[in-house]
């Protein structure tokens, strides 16, 4: 079986384009990336942000690129800024949207979450059912604007979008009649919606799809309320599901060794791997393994190797081989986490939701070399570009670089 695992970004050590940097597996390519840091230490700039956006930053050409939405009364303002990286000043800021009445969102969440894509001198923004735009990366100017995936969201929105072979795939998981469905991102055009096969109890999910190629067809990789479906990218039509009950879902799915392995439930986290190249339900066929204890319901895994890391929203860190689900380790680590696990500099960066990150030595032992803090809230993951990290709380940007 021909398996890729998809990414639409350049390689460059100035670039970080999309959610989980440019293969969207959470590697970051950069190199001597200040491995200390806090308020004072390696800043090289730092600079408030109005309102609030849990999206990650993103970043190429000099630029780094954020979505925020601003409180106006009892609305809200959309909105995308690009500001210089060298100095961190506005280069342009632009509304997208005005709200006239903000829609209620979960504690964690907020009005801005899902990240950017930067592609092709443009840059797609997404709020959810709230709307989707591509700019123009020079100015900001609106190349156009989709309003036409309108679903009731239930906590906000937070998944982001994904771009393939023109096509920017958003997962629209909301209260009633959920669905997956792609723009053209040329144009913006609704080019294929699939309505979910599963009629689920609970049928709000949050997200990011992966897409992989398998025996040289496109797959759309998309858990969702009680299963897991797979689309053609190219029409949108289901190639196959596994059914495993669960709601709210959050992380990005992982591709790897012939597998895919995601999570199906918030309340109730569950690791499951399944072997591609199925068709239909391969629910009692395809599973290769299932792991509970320590999975996450929001921190996508990180996978190094054989070896896949990943972190529970609670802090329990752990260790497993990716092609049979055995742990190596399973520990704690401080804090709440939201925010997905990285490969920086040869080590991972677990970064918790109160501005604390632990260095962990990848391996088969658990080994912390290092512990850093900001203050402020730090839900969303950072971005880096050559010897830089930019980090957003939920006040400021920083910018840290080795002095």
């Amino acid at each position: 079986m021909l398996l890729e695992f998809i990414a639409t970004a350049a390689l460059s050590l100035n670039q970080w384009p999309q959610f989980r940097g440019p293969k969207a597996d959470g590697h970051v390519t950069a190199k001597n990336v200040p491995a200390e840091w806090s308020d004072t230490k390696n800043v090289a700039w730092k600079v408030p942000l109005p309102g609030l956006g849990w999206s990650s930053p993103v970043l190429g050409d000099g630029k780094i690129y954020l979505t925020t939405a601003v409180k106006q009364g009892n609305g809200l303002s959309l909105r995308a800024m690009a500001l210089d990286s060298t100095t961190g000043k506005p280069v342009w800021d632009r509304e997208i949207r005005a709200v006239e009445k903000a829609p209620s969102i979960h504690v964690k969440n907020s009005h801005a979450s899902p990240t950017p894509i930067l592609h092709d001198n443009s840059v797609f923004v997404h709020f959810g059912t709230l709307g989707t735009a591509r700019l123009s990366a020079k100015d900001g100017s609106i190349e156009w604007l989709c309003n036409e995936l309108v679903y009731p969201p239930l906590h906000g929105s937070g998944g982001s979008p994904v771009l393939h072979d023109g096509k920017l795939v958003i997962v629209c998981d909301g209260s009633k009649e959920p669905f997956v469905a792609a723009l053209d991102a040329a144009t913006g055009k609704v080019a294929w919606k699939t309505l979910r096969s599963v009629a689920a109890k609970i049928s709000h999910s949050f997200v990011t799809p992966t897409v992989a190629v398998v025996d040289g067809q496109a797959q759309v990789m998309a858990p969702g309320p009680d299963h897991f479906a797979a689309y053609d990218l190219a029409t949108g039509k289901e190639l196959w599901k596994v059914l495993a009950p669960g709601w709210s879902v959050v992380p990005q799915p992982t591709i790897s060794h012939g597998l895919v392995i995601y999570n199906h439930d918030y309340d109730n986290p569950e690791l499951i791997a399944v072997k591609l190249g199925g068709k239909g339900d391969v629910t009692d066929s395809h599973i290769a393994w299932r792991l509970k204890k320590g999975a996450p319901s929001t921190p996508s895994p990180l996978l190094v190797g054989d070896e896949l890391y990943f972190i529970s929203d609670k802090g329990i860190a752990s260790c497993v081989d990716v092609k049979t689900g055995e742990r190596h380790w399973m520990e704690r680590i401080d804090g709440n986490y939201s925010a997905s696990p990285l490969l920086v500099n040869g080590n991972i960066l677990f970064l918790n939701e109160d501005g604390g990150a632990s260095w962990v030595k990848p391996g088969k032992s658990f080994q912390i070399v290092g512990k850093n803090k900001v203050p402020g809230r730090t839900l969303a993951s950072p971005a880096f570009e050559d010897t830089t990290m930019y980090l957003r709380t939920d006040e400021h940007l920083y910018k840290f670089a080795a002095k």
